[in-house]
């Protein structure tokens, strides 16, 4: 992995990272590279609230948050930035404003590389709008000035259209910090962690690629 000036991420939603970056993250920051996460909402729409529930509508929004909070300190995260934008209204948002707002954390941080959604190809309405904004903040950068974009992708039709992701990340070292991230997410992940006991008991071949190993895409300009 080559070593970065600053790292920025930014998704939607409370445990994007978990699912897709969080060894990724964990590698860089073990590489004494500064991460910033932004993260545009508290996730307070989500589908679960625990398995058994544990929360309630009310209550989520604070339970994830303090989740989002220890996920960041599984991975070693110090700069986590809430922005306390709506969930599932992220498509809505104004694009100048998103723009603006990602142009302005760029300019800030100066980061070497930027890690977000491949837009098109992140199913999500949120993960799209916040795709789009990405990429308009660092496509108006002089080219020279740009910092590399690596992608998120798992659309159905990702690979057929984009082809085999060009970045990946093994990230077996860091496996126990990444588990740990899934598990901070508990409201969202607590059924999806007990399967996993048994498939690592089990020693399940595609389960242990799929958590090794972290699939990014180079953004095209």
């Amino acid at each position: 992995m080559e070593k970065e000036r600053h790292v920025l991420v930014i998704f939607p939603h409370p445990d994007d990272e978990a699912f897709s970056v969080s060894g990724t993250l964990a590698l860089h920051r073990e590489a004494g590279t500064p991460v910033t996460y932004l993260c545009l909402t508290l996730g307070e729409m989500g589908r679960n609230l625990g398995n058994p529930p544990f929360a309630t509508r009310e209550s989520l929004p604070k339970i994830r948050k303090k989740e989002l909070i220890d996920a960041a300190n599984a991975i070693g995260i110090q700069d986590l930035r809430m922005l306390g934008l709506r969930d599932k209204t992220i498509e809505f948002e104004d694009d100048e404003k998103l723009t603006s707002l990602f142009t302005d954390a760029i300019n800030e941080l100066n980061p070497s590389l930027i890690i977000t959604f491949y837009p098109g190809y992140s199913v999500h309405p949120d993960h799209e709008a916040t795709a789009r904004a990405v990429v308009r903040a660092v496509e108006r950068m002089e080219e020279k000035e740009r910092p590399k974009l690596h992608c998120v992708a798992f659309s159905n039709n990702c690979i057929d259209e984009l082809g085999q992701p060009d970045i990946v990340h093994d990230i077996t070292a860091v496996e126990e910090k990444k588990v740990a991230t899934f598990t901070a997410h508990r409201s969202q992940t607590e059924a999806m962690v007990i399967d996993w006991k048994e498939k690592f008991e089990n020693q399940d071949a595609d389960f242990l690629d799929w958590i090794r190993k972290e699939r990014l895409w180079t953004y095209k300009f």
